[in-house]
């Protein structure tokens, strides 16, 4: 074993061997001095090598101990050492030391700066953890609507197992989520706040009583940060869809009274001022509710106005009905009278002004019921336009086909004088008008037909049926044209006996002036009526296609009679005479009272 001491050992063995020899000597002379025997000798000796053996032993074990402790303190910083490099994950660290083959201390020594570094690394890690995962609780807490305290990041508790920095990232990419939610969540509260700022301002409400209502810590002047949870937004919404809904109801009740409003001030002739003083009532009437936005403009005095007026306008319509009935009843006689339209009966409407001044009657029915008859007479006088444009046509064509006759029955017509050059250019308009009558005529029957197909009913004008004056009318034409096919004959006669016409003893022949046809207004009266006219106005209502033809039938028929009455015979003796007679006879047969 010596073999293996140290330079330093073996100087320590060589003078620790040089001191006890020395002491052994002194003692073996103290003990020669005295006398000592041997076996106390033996004895003392035995007991000094058993105490050095325990004091070397000691020393041993203490070095042991150390040497232990050293291996720990070396193991211990290594674990740790590679615990940092894991936690902090890192697979390899510049500059880390390597194992040596030195003694326990310098492998210590070598491995502490390392490790102090790490340790600080760690510490920094830590606190940028914390400083995260601090504002994430924060950020979390307030999402979810939890009170938050200024320490709260202190006391946040990191796993120091996983200190990576993609552990790092993963909680900051957190953070930026959580960042852009609460901004998301800010924006939606302030929209929802001006919305409610703005709904209140339209409805006169105080929009700060609503907000504080719904969350204080969303009121401005409050300081703290707002509640942006889930709740507080769904709160907020609840209360914006409530103002909308009061919105859309107080617009539709405002837009009712404007309309109400309207036909009051349309029913009375309200004058413009009074009316202006309810424009923004009436303004309402074609605006949605997202149009309205002015401020106050749907408060609830607003409403209030509103009702009030249309009340008080309600009562005085109530005192007014009766002007109101006799505006609207003057209103449909107009319609009816302009188109020739049958009027209702007085008596009708006599019947419903006693009801009024009883009033046991409904206002609003009554004028409802005015105005659907008015609306009826103005659809069928719509539908009538065409044909009495034609009727128009017509009456002034048969006015001008009166001038004409009249015209050609003046037997000065071709004189010179004042204006005869202008009643002859008038003459030549009126014949092409008149030659037009037939198709006009036409074309008036086949419409006027249409028309009561598709209404089931009998074309009326001023209560004569229209197809029966047209008929009428047709016929008496048709009988001037043959009495004057008759004359034509008769003149063709006299100027082929001349001599005769001068021996005639009845006198001379009735002028045609004596003959004029009488004339018939525009209501289808007659001056002179016939019989034809007079069974039109005994039959009007029940007179149809039907009759109207059997009333054309029983006048060919009398055509007829007349026109064979025309082709008799002559007799042999007293030609001249007998010719004169019938001429004559003939004569007062066609003169009888014609419309034209």
């Amino acid at each position: 074993m010596g073999s293996f001491q140290t330079p330093i050992t073996m100087h320590s063995s060589a003078l620790l061997e040089t001191s006890c020899g020395y002491l052994l000597q002194e003692l073996q002379m103290i003990w020669d001095e005295v006398g000592e025997d041997q076996f106390e000798r033996e004895k003392v000796l035995l007991d000094l090598e058993q105490e050095c053996l325990e004091v070397y032993r000691r020393k041993v074990d203490s070095a042991n101990i150390s040497r232990a402790r050293l291996h720990q303190e070396l193991a211990e910083s290594e674990a740790e050492f590679t615990h940092l490099l894991l936690s902090l994950g890192e697979r390899s660290l510049p500059g880390r030391p390597e194992k040596r083959s030195g003694t326990l201390k310098e492998q210590l020594d070598a491995i502490t700066p390392a490790l102090r570094e790490m340790r600080l690394r760690k510490e920094e890690r830590v606190n940028q953890f914390r400083a995260v995962q601090g504002q994430i609780q924060k950020i979390s807490a307030e999402i979810a609507g939890q009170s938050v305290y200024d320490d709260s990041i202190t006391n946040v508790i990191v796993n120091e197992n996983d200190l990576s920095l993609k552990k790092l990232e993963e909680s900051q990419v957190e953070l930026q989520r959580l960042h852009s939610e609460k901004n998301d969540r800010l924006l939606r509260v302030e929209t929802y706040t001006d919305a409610i700022k703005n709904l209140s301002a339209t409805l006169g409400m105080e929009s700060s009583m609503i907000i504080t209502k719904v969350h204080p810590s969303l009121n401005e002047l409050c300081g703290i940060s707002k509640n942006i949870s889930d709740s507080i937004l769904a709160k907020l919404d609840s209360t914006v869809e409530s103002l909308k809904e009061e919105k859309q109801k107080r617009l539709e009740k405002l837009q009712h009274l404007g309309k109400a409003l309207t036909n009051l001030w349309n029913l009375m002739d309200t004058p413009y001022e009074d009316r202006q003083l309810f424009s923004h009532v009436t303004g309402l009437l074609s605006l949605s509710s997202g149009e309205v936005s002015e401020a106050g403009s749907l408060a609830i005095n607003m409403i209030q106005q509103a009702e009030a007026e249309v009340k008080r306008l309600d009562q005085l319509k109530a005192s007014k009905m009766k002007e109101l009935f006799l505006r609207k009843q003057k209103e449909l006689e107009e319609i009816c009278n302009k188109s020739h339209m049958e009027i209702p009966s007085r008596s009708q409407m006599d019947n419903i002004i006693d009801l009024i001044n009883s009033g046991e009657i409904d206002h609003a029915d009554l004028l409802m019921s005015m105005d659907e008859q008015i609306s009826k007479a103005k659809e069928e006088s719509s539908s009538r336009k065409d044909i009495m444009e034609k009727v128009e046509k017509w009456m002034l064509a048969r006015d001008e086909e009166r001038w004409l006759e009249e015209y050609s029955r003046d037997e000065n017509r071709y004189s010179v004088s004042r204006g005869a050059h202008k009643n002859l250019r008038r003459a030549e308009r009126a014949r092409v008008i008149v030659n037009k009558i037939p198709v006009l005529v036409a074309s008036l029957v086949a419409k006027t037909k249409n028309w009561e197909e598709e209404r089931k009913k009998i074309f009326l004008y001023d209560e004569v049926p229209l197809l029966a004056l047209l008929e009428e009318y047709k016929m008496l034409r048709q009988e001037k044209e043959e009495e004057k096919q008759r004359e034509r004959e008769l003149k063709k006669v006299q100027s082929q006996a001349p001599v005769i016409h001068q021996e005639n003893t009845f006198g001379s022949r009735p002028g045609t002036s004596s003959r004029r046809v009488p004339q018939r207004s525009l209501n289808g009266s007659f001056s002179n009526p016939t019989p034809l006219n007079r069974r039109l106005s005994m039959g009007i209502h029940q007179l149809g296609t039907n009759s109207v033809n059997s009333a054309s039938q029983g006048i060919s028929f009398i055509k007829e009679g007349k026109k064979m009455q025309g082709q008799k015979k002559l007799p042999r003796p007293g030609f001249a005479t007998q010719l004169q007679d019938e001429a004559a006879s003939v004569v007062s047969t066609c003169s009888g009272p014609l419309s034209p």
